[in-house]
Parts: structure tokens; C-alpha cells; sequence
């Protein structure tokens, strides 16, 4: 891994904006790390009141509502981005107007006020680090949210931009390798027709650049290390590299044992890596967690019994796969799009155990007419001919 110049003596509070040094700030993102998102928010609110010539202060709050959103959306389950089939889905993602207009609203206020202090002084590095901040996570949101991918794609390229305005003035700057590193190891995973429907055919790409950046970023950054391991986690698995993604994801999971998030993922990865009988063990122990009060904020189960009855799937425990299919499309945080998966999969597993009246019931449930309907033409086909695991 490389590492800054005379690494010995580096600083990295020399190489950030001052802000992000505050005690406030940290509490912030402490409440942020655990969930707490209506705790993180209300802080970065008051910081962004006491600071308001501070871009990355408005970045902070864009940071909360978009994750908040996200999360709330199932759209921090990770398995939905290990492979590529995230490009072609067809899910819809009902986002409130008002989320979204503050989203929009909070860009382009941390733009316009980063655009006015680079004007100033064209070589105020922590004005492109946090324009490009904002940037990055709008593209986040809107590639996520909305499938826009041109659009998505252009922002993301014009936050890579940023970042390497910033190491230009500051080569030590090591916040800003996280954009570069996330753009890296993105492009290079699209295929060249994407990149050219997407309007970045002449961007270049590198995966191990662009994990070498994240490891970077994560090991000397200020505002971005968390983000940057979490990244890492998630393309090191994009890539099947199990072994080296539990031991990032493991080591959040240590660090925050509060974050729902990065629990499961600990179980997700180790149900990828073919362990099926550890991952059974962490999921379980996330449920049981999660009833002790207070352990979790606001923890979406759903998630853990979908993947617990994956796994049990996985090692042919069909009826307790069909339990927890079950259990995870009652819960009542369940976005509509994994309850209509959790039906689907429940279904399939009554019909290898030969219950056609409950797998029916499923079906149909996964095929009602209005909200998603991602699940509907396998729905209707097993309505049809059952299921025989084929």
C-alpha cells in the first residue's frame, strides 16, 4: 500500500479543512457510524447554522439525508451491488418530492459557495474537496434512487475532477483519493459499451489503483476513512475477494459493533466466501442483538432474515429458508421490493417441499397488482408450473 511522503511525520490534520477536526464534528459522525441518523443530522444542522461560509458543513447534512434515504430504501444491502444486474433492474424507487428537492437544494448550494471561495483563491484546496464531496454524493444518490446513469456518471467523473484539483495543490490531501479511487475502480469494472452509452469512453480506469487509493484515503484521511474501507469492502467483493473483504468488513464491524450495516455485512460476506454454516451463526447473533433494547437504531431485520434464509437455502435447510423468507416479509420496515423477493423465495421453497396451496399464496402476494413488480413475471410462472429448483 502506498503511503504519504515521509509518512513518518505526516500530519493529516495539516491537510484538511479545520472543521473536521472540531469535537462536534466527530460526535456527528459518531451518531452518524451507529445509525443515528436523526442524531447525526441534528448536529450537522447546528454546524452547518454556526458555519454557513462552510461547504463541507452543507456536505455533512447532504451526507446524512442521502445515506438516511438510502437506508430507509434497502438501498445499502450490499448484495444488490455485488454483481452487475444493479445496471439493468428495473426497481422503482418512490423517494419523497420533498427528500429529494432538499438533496437537490443542498448540492448546489455546497457547489455554488465552493465555487465562490475557488473563485477567491483558486488554490483553496479544502473548496474543491468539498465541492467534489457534494458531487459524489449526489451521484451516489441518483445512480442509486434513479437509475440515471449519464447523468450519474458525469457527476461522479466531475468529483474525480475535484479531487485531483485537490491533491494538485495538496499532493498529501489523502480525503481526496477517495473519489479517485471509487471512479478507478468503477470505470474500469463497466464494459466499454456502458462507458460509451454513459458518455466516459475516454475515461480511464484501474481497479488496483483504484483500491491502493481507497486503502489511502482509509488509512490517513479525516473525513473519508470509514467510507473509503467501506468502499473497499464492497469491490473487493465485487471481485470475489472474500478472504480480504471480511477482514476490512471486520474490522468496522469491531469499531462500530452498533452499526447495523456493517454487522451484516460480516454475514453477507461470509455467506459469499461459501461458508454457510459461519454466516448462519452471524445472523443469528444479529437477531439476537437486536432484541436487546437499544443495541440497534432503527435495525431493518428484514434484511437479516432475507439473508439468513439465503444461506439456509444454501445448505438445502429449505424449511427454515421458508421461515425466513417469511419472517422477512412481515416485517413491517420492509421496503416493497424485498417483500415481493422474500414472497417469490418463499414460495419456491413450499414447492420443494411439496405445499402447493402455501407456495400458490406466495405467488400471488409477489405478483399483486401496484407497488413493484420486479417479481412478477417469475411469480406468474410458477402460478403456472411449479417450482422444481431448476
Amino acid at each position: 500500500m502506498a503511503t504519504p511522503a515521509h509518512s513518518q511525520s505526516y500530519n493529516a490534520a495539516a491537510h484538511t479543512d479545520p472543521i473536521n477536526l472540531t469535537p462536534e464534528v466527530r460526535d456527528a459522525f459518531e451518531h452518524f457510524y451507529d445509525l443515528d441518523y436523526e442524531g447525526a443530522l441534528s448536529r450537522f444542522e447546528a454546524l452547518q447554522r454556526a458555519n454557513p461560509k462552510s461547504a463541507i458543513a452543507i456536505g455533512n447534512v447532504l451526507l446524512t439525508i442521502v445515506f438516511r434515504e438510502l437506508y430507509r430504501q434497502d438501498l445499502l444491502d450490499t448484495t444488490y451491488y455485488a454483481h452487475d444486474s444493479f445496471l439493468t433492474s428495473k426497481r422503482n424507487v418512490p423517494v419523497p418530492q420533498p427528500i429529494r428537492d432538499r438533496i437537490e437544494s443542498l448540492t448546489n448550494s455546497a457547489v455554488a459557495l465552493a465555487d465562490q471561495q475557488i473563485k477567491a483563491n483558486p488554490n483553496e484546496a479544502n473548496a474543491y474537496f468539498a465541492r467534489g464531496y457534494a458531487r459524489g454524493m449526489h451521484a451516489a444518490f441518483i445512480t442509486l434512487c434513479d437509475h440515471s446513469y449519464v447523468t450519474a456518471a458525469r457527476q461522479g467523473l466531475a468529483s474525480r475532477n475535484d479531487s485531483e484539483a485537490t491533491l494538485k495543490i495538496d499532493p498529501q490531501y489523502a480525503d481526496a483519493k477517495m473519489a479517485m479511487g471509487i471512479q478507478q475502480f468503477a470505470v474500469a469494472s463497466l464494459p466499454r459499451l456502458v462507458r460509451m452509452l454513459v458518455g466516459i469512453a475516454g475515461v480511464g480506469g484501474n481497479k488496483q489503483k483504484g483500491l491502493d487509493l481507497l486503502r489511502e484515503s482509509a488509512a490517513h484521511g479525516i473525513v473519508t476513512p470509514i467510507e473509503s474501507r467501506t468502499a473497499l469492502s464492497l469491490f473487493l467483493r465485487h471481485d470475489a475477494r472474500y478472504a480480504e473483504a471480511i477482514v476490512v468488513q471486520k474490522g468496522l464491524a469491531d469499531q462500530y459493533p452498533h452499526d447495523y450495516l456493517f454487522r451484516i455485512e460480516v454475514a453477507n460476506l461470509t455467506k459469499d466466501s461459501g461458508n454457510g454454516p459461519a454466516a448462519i451463526a452471524l445472523y443469528n447473533a444479529i437477531l439476537a442483538d437486536a432484541e436487546k433494547p437499544g443495541y440497534f437504531i432503527e435495525p431493518r431485520l428484514h434484511m437479516t432474515y432475507f439473508g439468513l434464509a439465503d444461506t439456509q437455502r444454501g445448505q438445502n435447510q429449505i424449511d427454515q429458508a421458508a421461515q425466513n423468507y417469511l419472517q422477512a416479509s412481515a416485517q413491517p420496515t420492509c421496503s416493497d421490493w424485498i417483500r415481493r423477493r422474500a414472497q417469490l423465495n418463499a414460495g419456491e421453497m413450499f414447492d420443494l417441499l411439496h405445499k402447493r396451496d402455501e407456495a400458490t399464496k406466495q405467488y400471488e402476494l409477489a405478483s399483486a397488482g401496484g407497488g413493484d413488480q420486479s417479481q412478477s413475471d417469475a411469480a406468474h410462472r410458477y402460478l403456472k408450473t411449479p417450482y422444481t429448483g431448476k
